[in-house]
């Protein structure tokens, strides 16, 4: 199941820290994309930015690209992808 309040923290995180101004957490659906002109629109520099935010705000690292790829694509992978790092070092 879902935590809708880390899903609310990533969309106000996003928004606040990259200056979205005009998007409202509400707006933004948990699928949409975050890279590209369907979605947020972000760009490379962006996800550089988030990467940091996500180190920062969560304590997960985003080790590579293509981590980096999957992980990035939308709220609900993002989401995905911290529930279960911070469930691998809980376990270890």
């Amino acid at each position: 199941m879902p935590d809708r309040n880390l899903h609310r923290q990533l969309k106000e995180i996003i928004i606040a820290e990259l200056n979205l101004e005009d998007i409202k957490p509400e707006t933004l659906a948990d699928d949409d994309p975050l890279f590209g002109d369907e979605g947020l629109g972000l760009d490379s520099l962006d996800a550089v930015e988030l990467v940091v935010l996500i180190q920062k705000h969560f304590g997960v690292e985003i080790k590579d690209m293509e981590e980096g790829r999957e992980a990035l694509t939308s709220i609900n992978a993002l989401a995905e992808f911290i529930t279960a790092r911070k469930s691998e070092s809980e376990g270890s």
